[in-house]
């Protein structure tokens, strides 16, 4: 059993869209997809809301867990593991989005945070911790639990993103990744791989060399963004029809 816990894996390196990764990914889908399967049974207050505070307190306890293992193991470092990457970011805002409700978050999280989760579950950076260890398990439960917390504000509180959430969320990005270049400069680190690229292999190796890579990630981000606005540009057009006494 302690094999899963070491810092210092002696596991097999994490192989992306193995056998194991390839099933993760589909439990996580098709756990978003029941979400809208069972939406009137979820709508419903005490379910609605024993679903909201159960996600939110897995979603704390492998974030705090996940930090408590570093410090056993003498390995926490804040060069590496504040949560100032993106994906790690939302994990907590999806908790405090859960347990206030708040549509304004919603409207950054269903973009920021289904982006950049979605973009951490298809490239992690893992390493040698592939599944079961520990690592694995807490980072697809956190990615994959901020990814569902959002499909359920959808799914069970009716949310909707707007066009303007879009762009706030990208303005909102944008600031932040200013404020964590000036941290990378204080702490020597590289979070949001501001400073240089990650050393596995991510969706920046088809985006150029440092510092044009920068302004690619931009256009993927707003482009991600439009094709997660998808979904709901159909239901805005209709809306708009009604309210301009128009026939849908």
């Amino acid at each position: 059993m302690k094999t899963y816990f070491q810092f210092h894996s002696k596991l097999e390196p994490f192989r992306a869209f193995s056998k194991e990764h390839l099933m993760t990914m589909a439990i996580i889908f098709i756990l978003g997809i029941l979400l809208f399967v069972m939406r009137k049974k979820l709508m419903e207050d005490g379910t609605r809301r024993f679903f909201r505070i159960f996600l939110a307190f897995l979603l704390l306890i492998f974030d705090v867990w996940q930090h408590l293992w570093l410090l056993t193991e003498e390995e926490w470092s804040a060069k590496r593991d504040l949560p100032l990457h993106l994906s790690d970011l939302v994990v907590i805002l999806a908790i405090v989005m859960l347990m206030t409700k708040s549509y304004k978050l919603f409207q950054f999280m269903y973009f920021a945070g289904i982006g950049s989760s979605i973009q951490a579950i298809l490239t992690p950076n893992l390493g040698r911790y592939s599944f079961p260890h520990f690592q694995y398990i807490e980072f697809f439960v956190s990615h994959g639990g901020a990814v569902i917390a959002c499909l359920f504000m959808v799914a069970a509180f009716n949310y909707r993103p707007t066009l303007r959430g879009l762009w706030v969320t990208v303005l909102i990005v944008n600031l932040y990744a200013a404020c964590v270049f000036f941290l990378n400069k204080v702490l020597g680190s590289n979070y949001l791989y501001i400073m240089k690229k990650p050393k596995t292999a991510s969706l920046l190796d088809y985006l150029g060399p440092w510092p044009w890579y920068l302004l690619s990630m931009e256009i993927v981000m707003i482009v991600s963004f439009y094709i997660l606005y998808i979904p709901f540009w159909k239901k805005r057009e209709d809306s708009s029809s009604v309210s301009s006494g128009e026939s849908p």
